[in-house]
Order: C-alpha cells, then sequence, then structure tokens
C-alpha cells in the first residue's frame, strides 16, 4: 500500500502549488467581484454611465469601466504637474471639515501611502527583522521595522515593529517590542510581502545567527 501512495503523494507536491495559486486568485477575483461587479455600489454607478450609450447591462457595465479609466488616466496626468498639490491639499482641507468621514479619509490617505510607487516611498524604506517574541528561541516573527532608533518605556528600549497579515501584507499590527527581540534579516521587502502572500509557502532564509568569539 506504501507503495502505492508514494507516487500519488508525490503528484499531489508538484501540482499543489498550483491549485494554491488558483484558489489565492480565485479568492481575489472573487472579492474584487463583490466590490466592484455589477451589483456592487461601484458597479451599479458603472452600468448607469454606461446606460447613456448601450440598453445591455453587461455592455453598459463595460463601458461604465473605460469611461472611469479614462478619467483616471487623465486626472493622472494633470495631477503629474505642479497642480498635484494644490489639487490634494484642497481635497484634504474639504474632506478633514466633514466629521467622520474625515477620519476615513485620514486612515485611507496613509495606507495608500505605504504602497505608492515612489522613490524612497514609506515600504521600501522600512527594514525587513526577525522579532522573537520573548527572546531568542521562542516565536520568531518576520516583520517590518519603520525606524530602527529605540524608544524608552519604563525605562528599557523598546523599537517598534510592523507586523503584515496573510496574503494581504498591506494591514498588519503595529507592536513595540523590546530591542533585544529583533534581529535584522537578511532580505528584502519584496521577499518578505512574497512570504506573507504565498501563506508561508515562499521559506523565508533563516534568520543569520553571529558566530560565538573562540
Amino acid at each position: 500500500m506504501p507503495h502505492l501512495l508514494r507516487p500519488f503523494v508525490a503528484g499531489l507536491l508538484v501540482v499543489l502549488p498550483a491549485v494554491l495559486t488558483i484558489i489565492l486568485l480565485g479568492w481575489i477575483a472573487n472579492l474584487l467581484y463583490g466590490f466592484l461587479g455589477p451589483g456592487s455600489i461601484v458597479g451599479r454607478g458603472l452600468v448607469a454611465i454606461g446606460l447613456g450609450f448601450v440598453s445591455s447591462q453587461w455592455v453598459a457595465y463595460l463601458i461604465g469601466i473605460a469611461i472611469a479609466l479614462a478619467a483616471v488616466y487623465f486626472l493622472g496626468l494633470i495631477v503629474e504637474t505642479r497642480v498635484r498639490q494644490r489639487v490634494g491639499g484642497l481635497l484634504d482641507m474639504l474632506l478633514h471639515r466633514i466629521p467622520l468621514i474625515g477620519n476615513v479619509y485620514d486612515l485611507s490617505k496613509r495606507f495608500v501611502a505605504i504602497v505608492e510607487p515612489k522613490e524612497g516611498d514609506t515600504l521600501k524604506s522600512m527594514q525587513p527583522v526577525w522579532c522573537f517574541f520573548g527572546g531568542e528561541g521562542s516565536a520568531g516573527v518576520l516583520a517590518l521595522c519603520p525606524h530602527p532608533e529605540p524608544i524608552l518605556i519604563g525605562g528599557e528600549p523598546y523599537v517598534a515593529v510592523l507586523v503584515p497579515s496573510a496574503p494581504v501584507p498591506v494591514g498588519g499590527a503595529l507592536v513595540y517590542v523590546p530591542s533585544k527581540w529583533v534581529k535584522p534579516a537578511e532580505i528584502g521587502v519584496d521577499t518578505l510581502t512574497s512570504v506573507y502572500v504565498s501563506m508561508g509557502m515562499t521559506s523565508p532564509p533563516p534568520p543569520q545567527v553571529p558566530a560565538k568569539a573562540s
């Protein structure tokens, strides 16, 4: 019986990464469809835009998407000029004056700032670290250190680490931990992101342990 199971297990291990990738992509597609599909709030708005040109709901939906993408593209051309600061400042001034909406807008700006592709952006400037909760030999977590300078809490040095969430590493938790629990990870931010997106299927390199002096 083990001889019969061995080829099956070997074949399963070959196709499992591809199957998990398809499942993850399907989950992301389903999530996007729930937010942007024709039946969603955004989708109904896109359909309403397209219905001015055709009667078919799906064709109207596609036309609405095309118009929205074109509008975003031309807006991008505008904000790449000096108008960007003026438009951004005007939006900040208007939305921050509205109770509750201002708080949501500020939170959204912080998330966009993390993933915005720009030189020296926030995410790329962070240092990947290993965080051992309880000290070396205890549970280890891959995290990002936004600032290596420690702060004193109760007279002890602590550093801030961002622990991403899987499989969407944009979210997560901000934790202040003792400096002695944190060790640099010899990986880049891209590798750390791939570990979380793959939900651990991609293995990070082990932390470097300094050699003891003889």
